[in-house]
């Protein structure tokens, strides 16, 4: 692996750098760096705006209306959205569903659903966990009988994100009750707005509503709507769940976030001399630097073997775990630098109903929702105990 950057690699993220400069919204950006609450305008317009530079799917392929970059371009795209305080584009359509559907998906879902997904005509969300099968994803209960041309579903998915707002949901469901837990689950696209679909907001300790709980009660989904074979789903679902822990990584966010903790800490005073000379606090944040270097070369190592056409395996395993914990820790080092200042909850600010907060701080003033947002990188995606495993059996043989 070759860290060294080519000249035309440098061009690009030249390029990269003056578009966003130019082009990202100041109030979006100033949302983002200082940690406030995006809407669903706030990620629907940025999904347009890219959209119209044929940007919105970075990892998609020519053929699909992607840009066609190859894996080096597409971290140097993360890297210069993330530095700019770009909004992530939600990876539910872009890069959850799409990758399935182009490997999986029939031709007609292929023409129907990825231009939607690419122009952001449809908002998706994921029907996976359930009460009682989370991590152990095989245990879901929720089911689906044909009825003639149609499935009929019941039961109910949890942990939803930003369900309120989607149209479609891609679903895991159970088809064959009398088969092994991993044999008997299929792959549904279901039209968010059919009748018997009910979604119930989960009030986050962060008081935000982010997650939702959403109840099937005989939901016809048309059986084209299947996507490959019946009782594939597993297949489908790992596929899916490798781009998914990838992406959670988020190594250039991370870079983001450290620089943000390091002016803090300068900011703060300790015996009258900046938080970040004290020598605890300062190897705190040196140790947590040096995982997030030692991340970003793993991330590097993956895209390298993308380029030569590997995907990714049981690497993404390692990305999810360590990627989150690194998140986590700098969300604690933020709040243990600024301390009680960042006791007030200013729930107007945060979601921008007024310029400044009412403590007098506007770095401090979301740090506490930050912090208490973040204790659940470690759950989604797949519990970092699960990926231990994963890895203990696919890397270590154990």
């Amino acid at each position: 692996m070759d860290l060294n950057t080519t000249p035309a690699e440098d061009a690009f993220r030249a390029d990269i750098r003056a578009w966003l400069e130019s082009n990202l919204p100041h109030a979006l950006r100033d949302k983002v760096l200082h940690h406030k609450r995006l809407n669903r305008d706030d990620y629907a317009s940025w999904h347009r705006l890219l959209g119209q530079r044929g940007w919105s799917a970075a990892a998609w392929p020519p053929e699909y209306g992607g840009p066609g970059w190859n894996a080096t371009q597409r971290h140097i795209w993360d890297d210069e959205c993330a530095r700019a305080g770009a909004p992530i584009v939600l990876p539910f359509g872009v890069s959850m569903v799409a990758p399935v559907l182009m490997k999986y998906g029939s031709d007609a879902q292929k023409r129907r659903y990825l231009p939607r997904i690419l122009d952001g005509t449809d908002w998706w969300c994921q029907g996976y966990s359930e009460p009682g099968a989370g991590s152990d994803l095989a245990s879901l209960r929720t089911r689906a009988e044909r009825d003639g041309d149609h499935y009929v579903v019941n039961g109910q998915k949890t942990w939803t994100t930003l369900g309120q707002y989607a149209d479609m949901m891609f679903c895991l469901v159970r088809t064959d009750g009398d088969a092994k837990k991993q044999e008997g689950i299929s792959f549904l696209l279901i039209d968010m707005k059919t009748p018997g679909i009910t979604v119930r907001p989960i009030i986050t300790l962060d008081e935000d509503h982010e997650v939702n709980e959403v109840f099937f009660d005989d939901v016809k989904v048309p059986l084209d709507n299947l996507v490959g074979e019946e009782n594939r789903g597993w297949t489908y679902a790992k596929y899916l769940l490798g781009h998914e822990r990838t992406g959670i990584a988020r190594v250039a966010n991370s870079k983001r976030e450290m620089v943000f903790l390091k002016r803090l800490a300068l900011a703060q005073k300790k015996n009258g001399k900046p938080l970040l000379d004290d020598p605890l606090f300062a190897a705190k944040v040196a140790s947590l630097e040096i995982d997030l270097i030692a991340l970003e070369v793993t991330v590097l190592r993956v895209v390298a073997n993308e380029a030569q056409g590997r995907g990714p395996g049981p690497e993404a395993s390692l990305l999810k775990i360590k990627g989150t914990e690194i998140q986590q820790g700098l969300t604690e080092l933020m709040f243990e630098a600024i301390g009680p200042l960042a006791a007030p909850f200013d729930v107007s600010f945060l979601e921008s109903a007024r310029a400044h907060s009412v403590a007098g701080d506007d770095d401090a003033a979301p740090l506490a929702a930050y912090y208490f947002n973040y204790r659940k990188t470690s759950i989604y995606g797949g519990s970092n105990e699960i990926q231990k495993n994963i890895i203990a059996q696919m890397m270590l043989g154990l």
